[in-house]
């Protein structure tokens, strides 16, 4: 029987329990979350009907600092997904060593089927929910899958009348209209062409001699693949989304594949041709690519010990968040294949998130090349401590992203300690 998303989590936990020789009690706190709140929004829609829709927000350890991570709304949100996603965010943000412990949110609808009004009032709804565990020095969501700056700008809104003051600092991934940030929605993009520079320095290769196929082209798949290709030089020889893989040998032109995508009502790639382009409808298709580098930007599970052997790519940068289930590491791991984790691949986006945090509570805003810059040095320091205790330890750049993080948190628990 496959594991469950959150088995995935624990499985991973427990490898670095044991290269940490972590006491039992400890491992008992990492191993459940310190909070986890499930909501009921009952929202009018245009036809005058009430629908409820259930949502949960979910912090799994603020040891380090007030939690951090998104709110995603897709059809299949459920509570293992969102406890699992908070997880992570405890352990990106300290692989990154930024001040956030861990959190997550997630609202269980279709948002094809609903109108901007009726998506505005189940926001509004949501956040008044959630509002007496988030704010700025408590718990601060950002946008993930099908979320938005204009659905953070509308959390703001509610948060700041709920409070009774302007509070910009309660979400990140705002419009700069309403104190976002520069370099912020290209910043997981940006962070995943840091973590690809960063190993194939490492592996000697040459980017302008390297082919990448990239599953999901949303902001992260997207926007990472156009950053590779003009930051780096690779080849993108593939994509994919829902509407199949899009193959092209001589290099995909990622920039205008994006740009059609954009202009698409349900931001798809359907349609998108170019000369030499094969499309192959089996979305799935591209994870097995015959290249040197495999980028998957889309959900979680996605290679799976069923299929991890049929993985052609010699290398892979986790931009998802757990595309990789805990039995497929190991067949990839056997057979040779350094995989990037997603803690550490994808961690530009909560980094300028906390840029973005830090900003808003100075009241000082930086330039788009600070910005960038600052992301570049803490990227390449966390991938450069995850490469050098990866080789030290003889484990995988997983278990040492994990370890890494861990120690900073049952660090800052000690210090703490137990409040009776």
């Amino acid at each position: 029987m496959a594991q469950s998303t959150y088995e995935q989590v624990l499985a991973r936990l427990k490898l670095a329990k044991e290269v940490l020789n972590l006491d039992e009690g400890t491992f008992a706190i990492l191993c459940e979350p310190e909070r986890a709140l499930e909501v009921n929004m009952p929202v009018r829609m245009d036809d005058g009907s009430i629908k409820v829709f259930k949502g949960f927000r979910v912090q799994h350890n603020t040891s380090r600092g007030p939690g951090k991570g998104g709110v995603r709304y897709h059809v299949d949100v459920n509570y293992d997904e969102v406890k699992s996603l908070a997880a992570w965010m405890s352990f990106k943000c300290g692989v990154v060593d930024i001040p956030y412990g861990g959190a997550k949110g997630g609202v269980c609808v279709d948002v094809t089927k609903l109108s901007e009004g009726e998506l505005e009032r189940l926001t509004r709804c949501y956040t008044a929910r959630i509002a007496p565990i988030i704010g700025p020095m408590k718990d601060v969501p950002a946008p993930d899958v099908n979320t938005s700056g204009k659905i953070m700008a509308w959390m703001v809104d509610t948060y700041s009348v709920l409070t009774g003051q302007y509070q910009p600092g309660v979400v990140t991934g705002k419009p700069l209209s309403v104190n976002g940030s520069l370099g912020r929605n290209e910043a997981t993009g940006r962070g995943i062409s840091i973590a690809v520079r960063e190993l194939l320095k490492r592996l000697n290769l040459d980017p302008k001699k390297v082919t990448v196929a990239v599953q999901g082209f949303g902001n992260v798949g997207g926007l990472g693949s156009i950053l590779m290709s003009s930051l780096l030089g690779v080849k993108i020889v593939a994509i994919s989304d829902i509407t199949g893989t899009y193959y092209n040998p001589n290099g995909v032109n990622v920039k205008a594949a994006f740009e059609h995508s954009g202009k698409s009502p349900k931001k798809l790639l359907e349609g998108y041709t170019e000369p030499g382009m094969v499309k192959i409808d089996d979305p799935k298709a591209v994870l097995y690519t015959e290249c040197d580098l495999l980028v998957p930007a889309a959900l979680e599970n996605q290679i799976t010990a069923e299929n991890a052997g049929k993985i052609k790519a010699k290398n892979i940068v986790e931009a998802a968040n757990g595309p990789i289930t805990a039995e497929a590491d190991e067949i990839l791991k056997k057979a040779g294949k350094v995989v990037v984790p997603d803690i550490l691949a994808n961690a530009g986006g909560v980094t300028v998130s906390y840029f973005e945090w830090v900003q808003n509570l100075y009241g000082y805003y930086w330039t788009v090349d600070e910005v960038n810059d600052k992301l570049d040095v803490k990227m390449s320091a966390a991938f450069d401590s995850c490469w050098k205790f990866a080789k030290e330890k003889n484990i995988t750049m997983r278990i040492a992203a994990y370890c890494l993080a861990i120690k900073r948190i049952v660090d800052a628990m000690q210090a703490r300690g137990i409040f009776l």
